[in-house]
């Protein structure tokens, strides 16, 4: 965390929104700075707190890697209430306020030297995208990276441009697929667990990082363990329930976890058995 997050834990500080970009009827992409010029200082996987005076705040994924920030940082904000909704009526100069970063992130290091399996559901590409880019910044340390995206349909693809990117790079195993299809349509059709029989994986030497919706994590559970990649290398980003970001609510409480404290992102291993987490 930042010297200046540190300082206003609480207390939000004023970031002016340099750029909107709409990506779906529903999502629009920002971009942030906060005062200054600060660096947020976050890890892929942490989350900021976004508030509107007079209206509310929500915590929100940051979905650009720290190794592109340039003194800015983006979110991708879905539209479905009162903040989000006046969130996306927002234009380049005006202000938000943040709070953050907040919770525990991937850990880029303990992924190093492995071949990375990103399995991303709908909005659960807009966090893991924070981490894509950070890899593939980093290109040099790490084995394979195959990525997996499924939505539900064609005209809710995130990023198309940088998907085609992706698509394009030799050094990247690139899959997509809806779970129903248009008349434009001409790629794979069928749920992302669809997409397993596509790939062939080493076990031990695959790190698994998985967002998306909570149904989605049973079933890619599922094909992941059957490919017999161990629990402790499994890891999933939980955005269950949160709401203050700094663990006195309670709302992201799991047992004796906080979503918000001990995660986002956690390992298989340590919620294993906790069905309402997933």
């Amino acid at each position: 965390m930042t010297q200046i997050a540190e300082e206003l834990l609480y207390l939000p500080v004023m970031a002016k929104v340099l750029e909107v970009e709409s990506l779906t009827e529903l999502e629009k992409l920002f971009l942030i700075q906060l005062p200054d010029g600060h660096s947020l200082g976050n890890a892929p996987g942490q989350f900021v707190e976004v508030s509107l005076f007079g209206i509310g705040e929500a915590p929100i994924s940051v979905s650009s890697s720290p190794s592109r920030s340039n003194g800015a940082f983006e979110l991708c904000i879905r539209r479905v209430g009162d903040l989000t909704n006046a969130l996306h009526t927002l234009q380049p100069g005006d202000t938000v306020g943040i709070r953050g970063p907040f919770g525990h992130g991937f850990s880029l290091e303990k992924m190093k030297g492995k071949d990375i399996l990103f399995a991303a559901g709908g909005l659960g590409l807009a966090p893991l995208r924070s981490l894509i880019n950070q890899v593939l910044d980093e290109r040099g340390s790490f084995g394979r990276v195959i990525i997996l995206y499924g939505t539900k349909q064609p005209k809710e693809i995130l990023f198309k441009e940088e998907l085609q990117e992706w698509a394009d790079r030799k050094d990247v195993e690139f899959h997509l697929t809806v779970d129903r299809g248009d008349e434009t349509w001409r790629g794979n059709v069928g749920v992302i667990t669809t997409l397993f029989s596509k790939i062939a994986l080493n076990s031990r030497n695959t790190v698994a990082a998985i967002c998306g919706p909570p149904i989605m994590y049973r079933f890619v559970l599922m094909e992941l363990m059957g490919k017999g990649i161990p629990e402790t290398q499994i890891y999933l980003s939980l955005e269950r329930r949160m709401k203050c970001g700094v663990g006195k609510c309670g709302h992201c409480q799991i047992n004796n976890l906080y979503c918000c404290l001990d995660g986002p992102v956690f390992k298989y291993s340590q919620i294993k058995g906790v069905e309402e987490a997933l």
